[in-house]
C-alpha cells in the first residue's frame, strides 16, 4: 500500500498527473536507459504466503563487493527484468528524465541500476555514484543523530525545545504559549506546519518562513524567529502534521552538542557508516543531478527559483542552495548524497546495527511512536521517529509486510525498509513529482515485490 503522504513526503493527497504510455522511445533516449547496465544487479519472487508477502529467489552467488558501500553484491536476473522494464518505461516515456535505483535483500545488493540522464540537455548520463538533493530523506538522519546525542546523555527526549532555543516560543492561536519537547519534534507532533501545504497566502508565506529547499543563504537563527513568529496549528502532542519539526531539531542539536549540524550528523551517523558523499555541502560538483519537474510532453529543467505546484500550496526550489554555504543546514531537507550511502544507512536501520545506537533506539526509529493519531498517511499507518510505518498489511492494496517503513524525498525520490522480506530499497531520481510519488515508484515496488497490487 503506498499512502500519498508517504510518496510525497507531505500532508496532503495529491493528484499526479498520469503521462501518456505510448510515446515512441527515440534512439537518444534507448542510449541513456542503458547507461551503466553493466552495474544491473537482480533479484526475484514467488508467490505470497498468506497474509506476509515473501520474496525469494535462485538463491543467487555473491559475486563482488560494492565498493562504496562495503555491501556484497549478488546478481538476481528475473527482478533485473521486472525492474528494468519499469525504469526503461519510464524513462521512454517521458515521465523521469534520470534515476539511480537499489535493492538489497538479506544484506546483499541484489539490483543497482543507474539509468536516463544526469543532464539531459547536455546529454550526460545518470552514474551510479551521482549526488542528488535528499530533501525530507534528510530527516530519518537527522533524527537517528538526535538519537545518539539522547544516549549519551546530552539530550532527553522530554526536554523542552526551549532549554536549547530559549526564544524559540511559537504561540497558539488563543495567544498562550505551550511546551514543546524533543519528542513531539521527532514525531511531528509539535504544532507547526510547512509553507508548502499553506496557500500563497498563509501565514508561513506572509512570516518568510523557508522549508529548507529555497532561500540561499538564510541563517537557521533567521529562520527560526520567522518560525517562531507564526501561530502553531494545535496544541503540541495532540496531532500529527508533517512540518519543519526536524529542522528545529537540527536547530537544537547544534546547541545540545555545541557543534554545527554538519559535525554532529557526520559524528553520529555519516561517519560512523562511511557514508562519504553525504553532506550539508557537495562533494564533488561535477557529481550533482541537473533537477527537473513534471512537464508536458516531457518534464522541465528547473529555473534558479522554481514553484512545483503540489495540491493548495507549491514546493519552493533553489537548486543551488546546497552551494551556498551561508546557505543554513536544514535537518529536514538539506543533505545531499548517493544512492550507496543511502543504502548502507537503510541497511543499518533494518539490521539495527552500524552506526552505534542501542537497540531501544533503534526501536523508536522502527516503532510508530504516534499512537492512535492520524498520522497522515491513512489508517493502516502510523509514524515513527523518521518515517512512516505499516501497522496493518492489506495485500489487496499492496504488497509490503507489517512493519514496513517508508518515505521520500521532494527533488524526485523514495525509499522503504520491509523487516519480513528483509528489503532494503532506494530510488533516486532527479525529477519531481513523478519520481516522489507518481506511478513510476508504484509500479517500481510492484517490480520489486513481483505483485499485480
Amino acid at each position: 500500500m503506498r499512502p500519498y503522504l508517504l510518496t510525497l513526503a507531505l500532508t496532503l493527497t495529491v493528484s499526479v498527473a498520469v503521462y501518456a504510455r505510448d510515446a515512441a522511445t527515440t534512439a537518444t533516449t534507448k542510449g541513456a536507459v542503458k547507461s551503466n547496465s553493466a552495474a544491473k544487479t537482480k533479484f526475484a519472487a514467488t508467490p505470497q504466503a498468506s497474509k506476509t508477502s515473501k520474496v525469494s529467489s535462485t538463491n543467487p552467488k555473491i559475486t563482488s563487493v560494492d565498493a562504496v558501500s562495503g555491501i556484497p553484491i549478488a546478481i538476481d536476473n528475473d527482478l533485473a527484468k521486472r525492474v528494468d522494464a519499469v525504469v526503461d518505461k519510464a524513462i521512454a516515456n517521458q515521465k523521469i528524465v534520470g534515476a539511480v535505483v537499489m535493492v538489497a535483500r538479506d544484506g546483499k545488493i541484489v539490483y543497482q541500476r543507474a539509468a536516463g540522464y544526469n543532464d539531459r540537455e547536455s546529454k550526460v548520463p545518470m552514474r551510479q555514484d551521482a549526488i542528488f538533493r535528499l530533501a525530507s530523506m534528510s530527516k530519518p538522519i537527522v533524527s537517528e543523530a538526535a538519537l545518539a546525542l539522547v544516549q549519551r546523555g546530552k539530550l532527553k527526549l522530554s526536554d523542552p525545545v526551549t532549554k536549547y532555543l530559549p526564544d524559540f516560543r511559537p504561540k497558539l492561536a488563543d495567544g498562550t504559549t505551550p511546551e514543546i519537547t524533543i519528542a513531539q519534534l521527532l514525531n511531528h507532533t509539535s504544532g507547526l506546519g510547512y509553507s508548502f501545504s499553506e496557500k500563497g497566502d498563509g501565514p508561513y508565506h506572509r512570516a518568510k518562513v523557508s522549508d529548507g529547499m529555497d532561500q540561499p543563504g538564510l541563517s537557521m537563527a533567521a529562520n527560526m524567529k520567522r518560525l517562531a513568529s507564526v501561530p502553531l496549528y494545535f496544541k503540541p502532542g495532540t496531532k500529527w502534521r508533517y512540518s519543519l519539526s526536524i529542522d528545529v531539531l537540527g536547530a537544537v542539536l547544534e546547541k545540545a552538542a555545541g557543534k554545527p549540524l554538519a559535525d554532529v550528523v557526520a559524528e553520529m551517523v555519516t561517519g560512523p557508516l562511511s557514508m562519504k558523499d553525504t553532506d550539508f555541502k557537495v562533494v564533488d560538483v561535477k557529481r550533482l543531478t541537473v533537477p527537473y519537474y513534471d512537464g508536458k510532453p516531457k518534464p522541465l529543467k528547473m529555473q534558479p527559483f522554481q514553484l512545483v505546484p503540489v495540491g493548495d500550496g507549491a514546493f519552493a526550489f533553489a537548486p543551488d542552495r546546497c552551494l551556498n554555504v551561508a546557505s543554513f543546514p536544514s535537518g529536514g531537507a538539506g543533505l545531499v548524497g548517493t544512492a550507496n550511502d543511502y543504502l548502507k544507512f537503510l541497511e543499518s536501520l533494518r539490521t539495527a546495527n552500524g552506526a552505534g545506537l542501542k537497540p531501544e533506539f533503534y526501536k523508536l526509529m522502527a516503532e510508530s511512536q504516534t499512537g492512535n493519531m492520524d498520522a497522515g498517511s491513512g489508517p493502516d499507518w502510523g509514524f515513527s521517529y523518521g518515517a512512516a510505518v505499516l501497522l496493518h498489511p492489506d495485500k489487496k492494496q499492496g504488497p509490503h509486510n507489517l512493519g514496513t517503513r517508508q518515505w521520500g524525498g521532494a527533488y524526485g525520490h523514495h525509499w522503504f525498509i520491509d523487516p519480513v522480506a528483509k528489503l532494503s530499497v532506494v530510488e533516486l531520481s532527479n525529477t519531481t513529482t513523478e519520481g516522489m510519488a507518481g506511478e513510476y515508484t508504484r509500479e517500481l515496488s510492484r517490480a520489486i515485490y513481483g505483485s499485480a497490487k
